[in-house]
């Protein structure tokens, strides 16, 4: 394996600076090879993942994914030099059959199937996608990015590490962020849970703004407080707080369609209990970053301009 690696980092070093092209309105700017590595720990990609990198270069991070984990996938880039280049390398590292590269516009490129994307790309460039990302992948999708983020789409988690090979740049550190594709939770939400011989009725409120969440509850019409709203991908947490028995209602549930089902640990003054719960959404509602307005990159790039 680390013979394998030591042969395609200098095959591709090799060909990188006569190879340097802008990607669309991106330079293209070759990735570390421990920065390609940590990307794909933090995504934790897999044998059953599918990934696709968008602006590839000569490849490394689909090859990495399919040589390292055995996973599948695609790259994409506009360099028709750097698409034939990966391609070579597939073959030669024996990983064709399970990584692919095409002379294609991102913009036009159907990621759908995607269980993991990586991204390498100018900061407006990221932003002009991001529409794309929400409204196309699955939730629960892992999405990691090299340097730049996705302006108010707040990552989920963010690194800084030291890029000794990084060939831009004078502290020799690269950013990776990373995100989970959230579900769509906003709306109202009903179910009902035991209680002394009856069934008491709770409501949920929920207002979204991409992964953040907030929300109001009540049990039989009367409010609840809520506190520490959750949403990972699918998986969503709260807690509900009874201010009149001080009874505290701790959800867990994966949230698929207009269902959500999981499980409830209901803590009273006297004892607790652990019971199962299902709701239905009653109302649709839709989350605020759907409602932005697709930024045009003249828009992104003047309001990144000092």
């Amino acid at each position: 394996m680390l013979k394998f690696y030591k042969w395609v980092a200098v095959l591709l070093m090799t060909a990188g600076a006569a190879l340097a092209q802008d990607f669309g309105d991106t330079p293209y700017v070759q990735t570390p090879m421990n920065v390609v590595e940590r990307m794909l720990q933090i995504a934790k990609v897999n044998s059953r993942d599918y990934v696709i990198d968008l602006g590839s270069g000569d490849g490394r991070m689909v090859l990495t994914a399919a040589k390292k984990y055995g996973a599948r996938g695609f790259g994409v880039d506009l360099d028709r030099r750097l698409v034939e280049l990966a391609n070579r390398t597939a073959a030669k590292t024996g990983v064709a059959d399970r990584a692919a590269f095409y002379e294609r516009d991102l913009y036009e490129t159907d990621f759908s199937a995607a269980t993991v994307m990586t991204i390498y790309l100018l900061p407006e460039v990221n932003q002009m996608v991001r529409p794309k990302l929400l409204a196309t992948l699955k939730p629960g999708t892992r999405v990691v990015t090299h340097d730049y983020d996705m302006g108010e789409w707040q990552p989920d988690e963010q690194i800084v590490i030291d890029a000794p090979d990084k060939p831009v740049g004078r502290d020799k550190k690269s950013k990776i962020f990373f995100w989970l594709i959230p579900a769509n939770a906003a709306g109202k939400w009903r179910w009902e849970l035991p209680q002394t011989g009856r069934n008491a009725v709770f409501e949920l409120s929920v207002a979204q703004n991409f992964q953040m969440l907030t929300a109001n509850a009540t049990l039989d019409g009367r409010a609840l407080a809520v506190a520490n709203p959750r949403l990972a991908g699918e998986q969503i947490s709260f807690e509900l707080r009874d201010g009149v028995d001080g009874t505290r209602y701790e959800f867990t549930g994966r949230i698929v369609a207009h269902n959500l089902s999981g499980g409830v640990k209901v803590v009273g003054a006297t004892a607790q209990r652990q019971l199962e719960w299902e709701a239905a959404r009653t109302e649709l509602g839709t989350p605020a970053h759907a409602l932005l307005k697709k930024p045009t990159m003249q828009e992104l790039q003047e309001k990144m301009q000092p």
